[in-house]
């Protein structure tokens, strides 16, 4: 992981979703279990994050909020996508999310290939999603872009090429971006292991080691925060 972090480092930064969207009106957005503020809201549908998050952009006079890269979230347990009898609850996000109430359009981070795509369509998870793979360097990896609108799929099929900065989807609202408020989740995958259409965005306690190997911090890649 290493390698490819360097690569990342000495790459020019890449926009992923509304590009005229001047970075200086990005503001972080804290939804972490240390959170206090959460507390003070009654946050459990999706127009309930919808509208706190909208009220901290206003409040911070922003245009996107971003974060959630290792950060643990009580947010999934309304989800039988995270938690079941066989497995340890999953509540870290292993992402970086973009938040922004609108269908802004998604651009591509690298130049890459249609790895996969698929509609992940039950409550909590990722909806419909892409997900390009790239080399640069000999180094091989994958992007992943989630949330994003049905209309995002059509047309496309495995193998298609991807540039650096076409327009390549946009956001999905709920109840389709899998009943969230719209947000982009943006995620590097090293190593894929096999699945396809979609690729686990969020983890366990137990697991936490391997994700944070295999799935570095995007923000590198975007330079949101340098």
């Amino acid at each position: 992981m290493e390698n490819i972090i360097a690569l990342f480092k000495s790459i020019e930064a890449a926009k992923v979703i509304a590009p005229e969207i001047d970075y200086s009106k990005y503001v972080p957005l804290n939804l972490s279990v240390t959170n206090s503020e959460l507390s003070q809201y009654k946050l459990q549908t999706a127009k309930d994050y919808e509208i706190f998050i909208q009220n901290h952009l206003d409040k911070n006079h922003g245009r996107i909020a971003f974060g959630g890269y290792i950060e643990t979230r009580n947010l999934y347990q309304r989800s039988t996508v995270f938690k079941n009898s066989n497995s340890d609850e999953r509540n870290i996000h292993i992402g970086l999310d973009l938040w922004i109430n609108e269908s802004a359009p998604i651009h591509a981070a690298l130049d890459g290939t249609i790895h996969s795509f698929q509609n992940n369509t039950a409550l909590g998870d990722s909806g419909p999603t892409i997900i390009p793979c790239h080399e640069l360097e000999g180094l091989k990896f994958h992007s992943l872009y989630g949330h994003l609108s049905e209309a995002s799929l059509f047309g496309k099929k495995v193998g298609d090429i991807v540039k650096k900065g076409e327009q390549i989807a946009t956001l999905g609202l709920p109840p389709i971006n899998g009943d969230y408020a719209p947000h982009l989740h943006f995620q590097i995958i090293i190593d894929m292991e096999g699945k396809v259409g979609d690729y686990p965005g969020v983890c366990s306690e137990k697991t936490l080691p391997f994700y944070k190997s295999n799935c570095p911090d995007p923000n590198i890649l975007l330079k949101i925060v340098k």
